[in-house]
């Protein structure tokens, strides 16, 4: 039987190795895996520059495509990188904000995009459990540590009574946070000042674990930062394909779940991080023993989450749903 050939590309995650090696195959498919240096490459290379049949996006990328006519991706329910959010908020220590209320009024940097993926989550949580709306607030986009070019190749939406300025492209933000130009910031990326204990700075929720912890045990929800986007031909045209690569991208990611969970026999001694044993007991305990779900059913209050907020957030010009997003024939996952 023929293979297809494919390219795939996704960053080197865990839970692809799998993939990448070989030991876990993808039925019908001759695959070429690629990854960048930074995700968001991955990200330009899929949208901008067409280079691959299969990668990983932003659930934010792609759903400013698909709010586009004639969108040419869709997604399957597989989700190689999810985080809690409440840690991706810092402020500078001068800058009176000691409370989520506190933001009411203050300049706040966001990377690489108004409403990247860890500010969608962060400003959802805000909004819903502690009043703040974005429009309070005033906001300056761009990148911190190193130079970033504009992420021109996605619409960039905000609501005409948000006020979002984009920094130049050498400004980083991280610096500015310490330096009290910026009041607080929400990024994906730990900044440098954060990293090395600059005392100028901290989290908004210093405890954030925790506070993390009580998010999940209260509404069940990981946050969900990428996806995988197919081509719409593709997905139409051989659902075999996509089926295919589902399951395999379910069989990779259980590989490397399994190692890390036979490997708590020996203190996970494979890996140079100190209580790594005791950590991830600490995981399953609070997440359950499959504690990085794929598929719609477990997913689906996390999923309706991220799309209600891009709509309320002004991002996506509708709510949509996630049968409008994702493949039809893997709903039932």
């Amino acid at each position: 039987m023929n293979r297809i050939p494919l390219d795939i590309a996704f960053c080197n995650y865990d839970r692809v190795q799998p993939l990448v090696s070989g030991s876990v195959r993808i039925d019908g498919v001759d695959a070429t895996f690629h990854t960048e240096r930074i995700v968001t490459e991955i990200f330009k290379g899929m949208i901008a520059e067409r280079k691959y049949d299969v990668s990983e996006l932003g659930m934010t990328y792609l759903l400013r495509v698909i709010d586009r006519p004639d969108p040419e991706f869709v997604g399957i329910p597989v989700f190689p990188n999810r985080a809690f959010r409440h840690s991706a908020i810092y402020v500078n220590n001068a800058s009176g904000i000691r409370r989520p209320e506190d933001l009411a009024g203050k300049r706040i940097g966001e990377l690489a995009l108004y409403g990247h993926d860890a500010g969608v989550m962060p400003k959802g949580i805000l909004s819903d459990d502690f009043g703040f709306k974005p429009e309070i607030a005033r906001w300056l986009v761009g990148g911190i540590d190193f130079p970033m070019e504009p992420v021109k190749y996605v619409p960039q939406r905000h609501p005409g009574n948000v006020q979002v300025q984009w920094a130049d492209t050498e400004a980083d933000l991280g610096r500015m946070l310490e330096e009290g130009e910026l009041d607080a910031l929400i990024s994906a990326d730990v900044p440098k000042c954060v990293l090395e204990g600059s005392e100028k700075v901290s989290r908004l929720f210093p405890d954030y674990v925790k506070v993390e912890q009580e998010y999940y045990a209260r509404t069940g929800i990981f946050p969900i930062m990428h996806t995988v986007a197919v081509r719409r031909e593709l997905a139409g045209s051989r659902p075999d394909l996509v089926k295919a690569l589902y399951f395999a991208l379910c069989k990779a990611k259980e590989t490397t779940m399994e190692g890390l969970v036979q490997g708590m026999t020996f203190n996970n001694m494979s890996l140079m991080i100190p209580w790594t044993t005791n950590l991830l007991q600490e995981i399953r305990n609070a997440l359950g023993h499959d504690w990085w779900p794929y598929g719609m059913r477990a997913n689906r209050e996390a999923i309706d989450a991220i799309l209600r907020y891009h709509f309320e957030q002004g991002i996506t010009s509708r709510r949509f749903s996630a049968e409008e997003v994702f493949v039809p024939y893997l709903m039932d996952t």
